[in-house]
Parts: C-alpha cells; structure tokens; sequence
C-alpha cells in the first residue's frame, strides 16, 4: 500500500496532498481489476435532447480512404460546450435504472470516463492540469470536471487548430452508419463523405468496473458499435474512433506511442474493446486505417523499448488515487481536485460551492428505499 504523505496546510482550503513522484513506488502493487460490465446506456439526440435509449448509437462501416478531412468544416454543426451539464445525464439514467430495477446502483465512485481518464494518464504526463469537483451523498463519491477551469484554460484557437480538432468528427462520420450496413442502402453508405457533420447526438454507456478497492460506475461516449449491441456481451462490441498524423519517421512512431497510453485508457475503463484508427497527412488526407485490440495496446509501449509508459503501472497508480480520495472527501460538502500544470502533486481542498447534483437525483435517492 502507498501512502501519499498527506501535507496540512497553513491555507484552511488546503487538506490533503497526493505525492505523485515517485513512480516505482506505484509499480508491481498487483490491484484488482473488474470486468467493465455495462448497466445501461443513454443518448443525446441531433438536438442534444436526453434519450433513455440508445437510439444514438453508430455502426461501424470502413470508411473510403484518400478522403479530405476538411470537406464539411463550414457547414460543421457545433455542440455548444460553455453549458456546464454536470453529471445530469448520467445520474438520469442511473435513476431510471433503479426506477425498473428497485435495487440501488452501488458505488464507492460514480463520474463520467473522462475524469478516470485524466488519472490514469496522469503519472506519464504531468504538464496538463485538471480541476475536479467532488460531493460524497449516500456513502457514494460523485466527481465531475470544474467546468469553470475547463473553459478559462481553453484558450483561444486558430482556424487551423478549429480544423484539425474537425478532422475527428469528420473521421467519425465517415466510419459509421446510423444503422447496420444491411439495413443501410447503398446510397446513404456512399454519402457518408457529403454528409453534414454533427456533435450534438452522442450514445453513452454506462459501466460498473473496480479498481484496486474502489467499486466504480462510469458513463462515457461510445464511438461506435463493431457489429451489433448484444446487451450481454455489449462493451466488447464497442469500438472508438481516433485519427492520429500518419507515421513516417521515427519521431512520428515515439509520438503516436506515447499517444496510445490516453487512447488506451479511455477504451479500458468502458471494457472497448477495439480502437480504430485513421491515420492522415498534414493536410487532413485519410491515407490509411488500423484497427487495435485495446488488451494488447499496453504491449506496444512496452516492446517500444523506450519506457514511455506502462499499463499496469497506470492501473496501480489510479488504484493508489481512488483509495486516497475515498479518505479524504468524507462528506457532504463540495471538495476540489486539483493538478496544477507540472506539478508533481494533488491536491483536494474543502469549498464552499453548492451541491452539483441535480436536484431530481437527489429527491429520488432520499425518498425511495432501495435494495
């Protein structure tokens, strides 16, 4: 077991410290790990409307190559990011679940994939910071992202970074169908590169996975499914969908290496099993695609040769994390996760900010006796 050498501070907002550094010491802790299992789903519709369904989701079809990226950018329909939508959906369709099922979804965490992510990838990369908010209600930690820190460090971007964050969505697009390919005409399968590129619908999974001690539930956006949702075995089906620069020198390789470890965890943490990915030219060409099984991924940084970053170490780590923050968020109120860029620590800080779970959540958790 770490211990992280908790630090109180002469700021009264200040409670605990996480040392990240150093690293051996999160190595060989051999933490469990559970099966991604997915409870259930949600989607947002072209209107960014909240289905309890999965009517949103993707099938993926091979896109046709050598095609350009960029076609589409000006008539690229935007979702608008500065509403900060909190855990609202996720929480919704956990509601709805324990609606049906009369029994409680049980957690020691429940937050969206992303801030998992952030954690995961945090020992091979300290240069990005986060901020986290974080509540405990019922026995349960809820975490999501300090949507203020997001949007005051996003900064301003040039029409080439707007495009080239385009080129994803396009990609997206281009390998998927709205249903599976024989139920698709020839036609709509074929119009793919004509059609109006949209990040408003999205589908998202719910899971409950472990980590070490911690018992997790978390939602994320779903790419894409491989064939068809079997609701038993639905998590290996999914696939995600990356574009990356295609690998020319040895500095590309090293680069797209390093790149793997966030894709990676991303697909572990919902139990994706494939990571397709379209490499393009500097001028956003699709000039090939690779499919990744996401199990084997960590074996490619290793054989690497370059210690660029290490899955289990990754999985350990996080496990250290989750065990520290379930003993210092131990109530109520709203608590602060927070790196700071470069830093070598986390911190988390009591506020005095009003409680980011919806209302409805909150109403049916207090007033219904689950199992």
């Amino acid at each position: 077991m770490v211990n992280p050498v908790d630090i109180k501070s002469s700021n009264s907002m200040t409670t605990a410290i996480f040392q990240l550094e150093p690293l051996h010491r999160f190595a060989n802790l051999g933490s469990a790990i559970r099966k991604p299992q997915e409870i259930t789903c949600f989607s947002y519709d072209d209107q960014h409307k909240l289905k309890l369904d999965a009517s949103s989701l993707r099938y993926f079809y091979n896109p046709e190559l050598d095609t350009n990226l960029s076609s589409g950018f000006e008539t690229f329909i935007k979702h608008d990011d500065s509403i900060d939508e909190h855990l609202d959906g996720l929480l919704e369709a956990i509601r709805e679940l324990e609606l049906t099922t009369g029994k409680k979804c049980v957690a020691d965490i429940i937050t969206w994939r992303g801030m998992m992510t952030k954690i995961m990838s945090l020992p091979f990369d300290m240069r990005n910071g986060f901020e986290m908010n974080a509540t405990k209600f019922q026995g349960t930690i809820f975490i999501e992202e300090n949507h203020k820190y997001k949007m005051a460090t996003r900064g301003n971007s040039s029409r080439r970074q707007d495009i080239m964050s385009f080129w994803g969505y396009k990609f997206e697009t281009l390998a998927t169908l709205p249903d599976t390919w024989d139920e698709c005409s020839r036609d709509m399968i074929e119009a793919r590169p004509k059609e109006v590129v949209s990040n408003e619908a999205q589908f998202c999974s719910i899971v409950k996975t472990g980590i070490g001690e911690a018992r997790l539930i978390l939602g994320g956006e779903v790419d894409a499914v491989w064939d068809q949702r079997t609701p038993s075995e639905s998590s290996v089906n999914y696939v995600e969908l990356k574009t990356s620069k295609e690998i020319i020198t040895s500095r590309d390789e090293v680069a797209f290496k390093r790149k793997l470890q966030k894709m990676w965890s991303q697909s572990f943490l919902l139990g994706v099993g494939k990571i397709i990915v379209g490499f393009r030219d500097d001028d956003g060409v699709l000039r090939n695609v690779k499919e990744f099984d996401t199990q084997t991924i960590p074996t490619i940084a290793k054989m690497s040769g370059r210690n660029l970053w290490d899955g289990k170490l990754s999985i350990d780590f996080t496990a250290s994390v989750l065990r520290w923050l379930s003993e210092n968020i131990v109530d109520d109120g709203v608590w602060l996760i927070r790196h700071r860029e470069n830093s070598s620590v986390i911190e988390v800080s009591k506020t005095d900010g009003p409680s980011f779970l919806s209302s409805s959540f909150v109403k049916w958790r207090s007033e219904n006796s689950l199992d």
